[in-house]
C-alpha cells in the first residue's frame, strides 16, 4: 500500500492482512498475558496451532468466536484505511477494538479449559 508523506514522496507501506491464528509471518501484537507470537518456541508454536486448529473443528463456540474475531478485524481494517475518521468512527473504532479484545479473551479461555481438561 502506497502512502504520501508531507514531502510529497511515495512510501510502500505492507499491507497486514490479519488472520487467525496467526501465522508467524503475521505482524505481533502486544499483549500483557502472552509473549508476542514470534517469541514462543517453534514447538509450542506448533502446539498451539494445533490446538487452536482442533478447537476449531470441534467447538462451536471457539469457532463461532473466531467468526466473530474475523468480523471486527475486517471492519477495523475497513476503518484504518480511511485517510481521516469522524467522530462517530473513532467512537466505532474503539467499540470494535473492545470487542474483539473481548472476544479473543473468550476463545483464550476455552483454549486454557481445553489444556486443563487434558492435562487432569
Amino acid at each position: 500500500m502506497l502512502r504520501w508523506r508531507v514531502d510529497g514522496n511515495a512510501v510502500l507501506q505492507p499491507n497486514y492482512e490479519r488472520d487467525y491464528p496467526p501465522s508467524p509471518s503475521s505482524e505481533p501484537t502486544d499483549s500483557a498475558r502472552q509473549p508476542h507470537w514470534e517469541e514462543l518456541p517453534n514447538m509450542e508454536r506448533n502446539a498451539q496451532e494445533e490446538l487452536k486448529a482442533h478447537l476449531m473443528a470441534t467447538n462451536d463456540e471457539f469457532r463461532r468466536l473466531a467468526g466473530q474475531h474475523a468480523e471486527y478485524a475486517q471492519k477495523l481494517d475497513s476503518l484504518e484505511s480511511l485517510p481521516h475518521l469522524t467522530y462517530e468512527e473513532q467512537m466505532e473504532e474503539t467499540r470494535l477494538k473492545k470487542l474483539k479484545l473481548r472476544v479473543k479473551d473468550q476463545m483464550e479461555a476455552i483454549v486454557s479449559q481445553y489444556r486443563s481438561q487434558q492435562v487432569a
